[in-house]
């Protein structure tokens, strides 16, 4: 299942002005700013209703052309997803872990697939 896409957008204030007019019919709004300090100084916002799914990031292709990431169930599978993508031609873009500043039980892990695009898999079950 997708938990989430980020789109990279060439102008973060145009891009945030359309989406919160165009979701807002929908329901969806922004929900959450990552910090710059996670982000390399980048603004980055997610849109959602009840947990932000759609994000928009100042584009840089050093983070990859498309962001997508997929629920796994135990962090267990994240681990085994990141070392099953890396063993197929995949690039680390950051390793297995937990990371606090979206959520305390958030736990990823990032790989660049061979076109360069974002893929994670996240679990967002504690332990």
């Amino acid at each position: 299942m997708i938990d989430h896409v980020t789109f990279g957008v060439s102008d973060f204030a145009r891009s945030t002005a359309f989406y919160d007019a165009a979701f807002a019919p929908l329901g969806l709004k922004r929900l959450f700013d990552v910090p710059p300090e996670h982000t390399g100084g980048a603004p980055c916002t997610g849109y959602g209703d009840a947990r932000p799914f759609f994000w928009i990031i100042a584009a840089d292709p050093t983070r990859g052309k498309l962001h997508l990431a997929l629920q796994a169930e135990r962090r267990a599978a994240v681990d085994a997803f990141y070392a099953a993508a890396l063993a197929a031609g995949g690039r680390d873009n950051g390793g297995p872990g937990v990371r606090p500043h979206y959520h305390e039980h958030y736990y990823g892990a990032f790989v660049l697939d061979p076109d360069g695009h974002n893929i994670e898999a996240v679990c967002h079950q504690p332990g």
